[in-house]
């Protein structure tokens, strides 16, 4: 049963088959289970890759089933076209199509296995990848906020300036005051006179000034600083919105990319590997003696294609022959007088009817 299976998963005619040796069928069978496993590979390779596409299981076995399959039927399709001639260049010109197609398939094969035997490194690659894009997505979105943070945080300097300012002011006239009383700097005359009185007036309406500096800039700095909380509010909801496109970036593609930035030798192996199965029917054919299998097709497709051509020739001879004979049939009745005084008769009664016809016309109009 299971050998019968292999046979026709090797595309060979089964009842041509039944009729060789053990061994003939037995390399038949060989070559289907070679078909049928490398079917199988891609049916696992799809549906890994597809996964990571997906993220659904269901989905992805699905389609890498229908990926198996196709796989499946070109594998056949090659195997079971390549004919026997007995002239081994022949052969492989024959085959190089077939060969440059399966060495594409090993290629889609491959590939998803080798994401999976090296999806540790390719992890590590990523992480990388995703810290650099991190940064940057980071750095890029401050670029975006920075310069109206920055803008504030100037003006709040600003306020706090005039504020700095107006308070060494104040403190300036009370030193001035103090040593006006103190007789140390003025008029150097000890006690509150005139011109102390003066100088404290002058720094009991700058102290007014700096109280209603300071809650008129305080005021402005809150708010200032309440803008400057939103902005940075808006930053951080800005990096954490697009954190987690930066996290999933680990799709089928970057995957790939990121498998091309490890050594090549373990991948190229790997393919190497894949290659050798898929082409290993099509040289399995190659490579084999033109068996007894090989010269019944032959033998049957030539019967065919025999039977065509003479069916073809006998046609054509019957046309000619046909052609000739009325040639000749025409040839004869062209001499016969009575069938000309016949038509003869004929065309003038026609004629007749004809003028009739014409006159009753003529005459229904009148």
């Amino acid at each position: 049963m299971l050998k019968q299976f292999f046979i026709i998963c090797s595309g060979s005619d089964t009842d041509i088959l039944e009729q060789c040796s053990k061994g003939e069928q037995n390399k038949y069978a060989g070559i289907g289970a070679t078909v049928f496993f490398t079917a199988v590979m891609a049916f696992i390779a799809a549906s890994y890759a597809l996964y990571t596409v997906f993220d659904n299981m269901f989905t992805a076995i699905f389609f890498g089933f229908v990926w198996g399959l196709l796989i499946f039927n070109l594998d056949r399709f090659i195997v079971s076209t390549i004919k026997k001639t007995g002239n081994v260049i022949d052969e492989f010109i024959q085959a190089s199509p077939r060969i440059i197609l399966a060495i594409i398939i090993a290629v889609v094969i491959s590939k998803p296995l080798e994401l999976k035997i090296f999806e540790k490194e390719i992890n590590q690659v990523l992480l990388v990848q995703k810290n650099d894009m991190t940064l940057a997505n980071k750095t890029q979105i401050a670029e975006q906020f920075t310069p109206d943070i920055e803008a504030l945080k100037n003006d709040i300097s600003g306020l706090q300036n005039q504020i700095d300012a107006k308070e060494a002011e104040v403190n300036a006239l009370y030193d001035t005051y103090i040593s006006e009383a103190e007789g140390t700097a003025g008029t150097k005359l000890l006690g509150k006179g005139p011109v102390y009185k003066e100088k404290r007036e002058k720094h009991d309406a700058a102290m007014a000034e700096l109280q209603q500096l300071k809650t008129e800039n305080k005021a402005k700095i809150v708010s200032t600083e309440a803008q400057i909380a939103e902005l940075e509010g808006d930053f951080e909801s800005q990096v954490v919105t697009t954190q987690p496109i930066i996290n999933n970036f680990d799709g089928l593609m970057a995957r790939v990319n990121a498998l091309g930035k490890l050594p090549w030798l373990p991948s190229f192996f790997i393919f190497l590997l894949f290659l050798a199965i898929e082409t290993s029917p099509i040289f399995a054919k190659l490579l084999s003696p033109k068996g007894a299998y090989d010269f019944k097709l032959e033998d049957q497709e030539t019967a065919v294609k025999t039977n065509v051509l003479q069916n073809k020739n006998q046609r054509e001879a019957l046309l000619k022959t046909d052609y000739a004979i009325n040639d000749r049939i025409y040839e004869n009745i062209k001499q016969e007088d009575e069938l000309y005084h016949y038509k003869r008769k004929k065309a003038i009664e026609l004629m007749q009817l004809q003028a009739d016809a014409f006159y009753k016309q003529q005459k229904n109009v009148l």
